[in-house]
Parts: C-alpha cells; sequence; structure tokens
C-alpha cells in the first residue's frame, strides 16, 4: 500500500471541482438578488426620461376597448392591469413592450378582466406601468416611478368618463392596476358626488390598502347588497406566515399627497370575495363559487369554473385562503413571471358573482327611486 498523498494535479482538480460547487451554490442562494440586479436601470429617476405618453383618443392606447361578451349588461368598467413589464432600461415601461403585451393578453385579462365581463363594456387601458423591479425593492426611485404611472391612468379615467356621461360605472384593478384604481377613488372619485353615485363597486384585487385612509365616501363593502363601497383584498396562503409577514413589513400605500409610504402597522383592508363583506369570519370551501385558469383564452370566452375549492378568511388585514390542489394551478414561467400576477384567478366566480348581484342591486335602486 502506498503511501503517497495526493499529487499536484489530483489537487488541482479536487479544487477546480470545489470551486464550481462553490459557484453554483452561490446562484442559487443569490440568484433572485443577481436577477433582480439586472432589472434596475441603474439611471436616478429624477434623470430619466419616461417613454412617450399615451394619447387615449386613440383605439392604440387600449388594450381592450369597450368590449363586450356575449350578454353583457349596462355597466361601464374600467380596468386597470396589473404589472407586467419586468424592466432592465426603463423605471416606467413603454407602451406595447412585446413580451409585457403578451402576459398582459394572455394572462392578466382574462383572468383579471374576465369576470367583469358580463357586468358590461370593458376598457382596459396600456399605461406607463412601473417596472416589475420598481415592486422588488423600497428604493426612492423605484417608489417615484410607481407613482408616475398614476398620471396615465387618470388621463385615461377622464378620456373614459367623456364616453359615459350616465349611467353605472364599475372600477377594478389588480395589483398595481388595483393600487392606483384605490388613489383615483380617493382623489377623483369621493368628492364628486354626481360620479359618486353612479359607481356600483369598487375592486382592488391583490391589494393591500391602508384601511384607515379609505374615503369615508367610498368605503369598505360591509355586505354584498351594498353599493358605491369597495371590494379589496391581498391574498396569502393559509399556512405561509413568512410571506404574510413580509407582504405587510414591505407593503407600500398612497398618503394624502399622492406619496407611496409604508404602511407601518396600520390595518389593512379586507373584503372576502367569497361572502362580498368585511366578516372576520372563516369562510368555507364550500361557498366559494370557482377557481379558474383562464390563461390564453379569448375574449368573451367564459373559463370553466372549480368551484368548492378555496376557503378563505381575513386575517390581519390579509386573506389567508387554502391552496387547491389542481394541475391547472401549478406555477410555471421564468423567475420573473412568477412575481407578477398569478397566472390564473382563485376568486374569478367570486368576483363575478358579486359585481352581477351589486348591479342588480344598483339598478333596482335606481327604479325604485
Amino acid at each position: 500500500m502506498s503511501g503517497r498523498g495526493p499529487t499536484l494535479r489530483q489537487c488541482v482538480g479536487y479544487l477546480g471541482i470545489g470551486f464550481v460547487v462553490l459557484i453554483v451554490i452561490a446562484l442559487v442562494v443569490f440568484r433572485g438578488d443577481i436577477l433582480k440586479a439586472g432589472l434596475d436601470p441603474k439611471v436616478p429617476f429624477q434623470t430619466y426620461t419616461p417613454p412617450p405618453a399615451p394619447d387615449y383618443r386613440a383605439p392604440a392606447a387600449w388594450a381592450l376597448l369597450e368590449a363586450r361578451a356575449p350578454e353583457s349588461g349596462p355597466a361601464a368598467v374600467f380596468f386597470v392591469h396589473s404589472t407586467t413589464y419586468d424592466g432592465g432600461r426603463d423605471w416606467n415601461g413603454p407602451i406595447g413592450e412585446p413580451r409585457g403585451e403578451r402576459w398582459l393578453k394572455e394572462v392578466v385579462l382574462p383572468n383579471y378582466a374576465g369576470p367583469f365581463a358580463r357586468a358590461g363594456a370593458v376598457s382596459a387601458p396600456r399605461y406607463r406601468q412601473g417596472s416589475l423591479y420598481t415592486r422588488l425593492t423600497l428604493r426612492e426611485d423605484a417608489r417615484e416611478a410607481r407613482a408616475f404611472a398614476y398620471v396615465d391612468v387618470a388621463a385615461a379615467f377622464e378620456a373614459w368618463l367623456k364616453h359615459h356621461p350616465t349611467g353605472p360605472l364599475v372600477l377594478a384593478g389588480t395589483e398595481q392596476g388595483g393600487e392606483l384604481v384605490e388613489r383615483l377613488v380617493r382623489e377623483r372619485v369621493a368628492g364628486d358626488a354626481a360620479l359618486r353615485s353612479r359607481v356600483v363597486a369598487v375592486y382592488l384585487m391583490d391589494v393591500i390598502a391602508a384601511a384607515d385612509a379609505l374615503s369615508p365616501a367610498v368605503p369598505a363593502c360591509a355586505r354584498r347588497d351594498q353599493v358605491g363601497c369597495i371590494v379589496g383584498w391581498s391574498p396569502v396562503g393559509e399556512n405561509n406566515d413568512g410571506a404574510a409577514r413580509r407582504r405587510l413589513n414591505r407593503a407600500l400605500v398612497w398618503d394624502g399627497r399622492g406619496r407611496l409610504i409604508t404602511l407601518d402597522g396600520r390595518p389593512a383592508l379586507c373584503v372576502n370575495p367569497i361572502t362580498g363583506s368585511t366578516d372576520l369570519a372563516p369562510v368555507a370551501a364550500r361557498a366559494q363559487r370557482g377557481v379558474t385558469n383562464a390563461t390564453g383564452l379569448e375574449w368573451g370566452a367564459r373559463p370553466a369554473l372549480m368551484a368548492r375549492e378555496v376557503a378563505a378568511q381575513c386575517r390581519e388585514g390579509l386573506l389567508r385562503h387554502t391552496e387547491p390542489k389542481l394541475e391547472s394551478l401549478k406555477l410555471t414561467g421564468s423567475w420573473a413571471d412568477r412575481r407578477k400576477s398569478r397566472p390564473y384567478n382563485l376568486f374569478y366566480g367570486d368576483v363575478e358573482a358579486d359585481v352581477l348581484t351589486r348591479l342588480a342591486v344598483w339598478q333596482m335602486a335606481r327604479r325604485v327611486s
């Protein structure tokens, strides 16, 4: 038996293998930070030149424009989409950026605008959204980019209103879009009694909003037969306490001057979409009206709904829900895609039923009066 140790070549080989292993471990551990850094525009927002503004008189500025489904109702629906632009060169996404446009048309509109299709004509503006990167950091630059997006949404709303001088209105948005709608309601709708009287309901899906910042004129919906109120929630898995803490700790909400500030322990809005109320009691899955993955469906095609799949409860300002074990709800896609709105809707059927119920109440009240 030889007592000779490893040769120099073997030592170099072992070191090389160890170095490769360390690199692989580092890539696994820090992959998110590396990918996030690649989305950073690396220029101060104050010196950044945003993409050209959309012209909301032109159809090209709208992802949906007065889009109707078969047997749609009389409401006009203003829907603001979620984050679809990853980032990189721009703080705010250019209108019609190809990859974001595909995500918008294939994922966001079918899953999140779709529940409103039976209520009436749906319009969804394209806007210079804050990039995905702005939602992964609390930097002041990112906050300013997110606030900048409100300029477009406010302009789109005014252009849309000109075409809807009368009749019932529904305002809705998901994730970033919902945040912008929440500000729009406080700054534009709440103080206008005539406009406010036309609002059937406001839907803030996957949004954290400060409950004490809502205008008393447009409050949280306490029950399903109430109109002119807000249905809003931020969903987190029932057993995912870590995600719940992170979501609340990193939440940014609007202050009275249109700036994004930390929630800082204030109570968050939560209206359970299954009941359409602020009731804090647990709601069993048997009451839930339907989960769906509508990704890729053409506008107006109603997806198959799988009811009785999700139980939910408003708890500490978040909608804690069970996770259905359905193959169609498995998350896929890139690292960036997994940080956008889910490519399915756990409460599609509940939102659809909610808006139709409130629309019927709104119409009945007008006939009675």
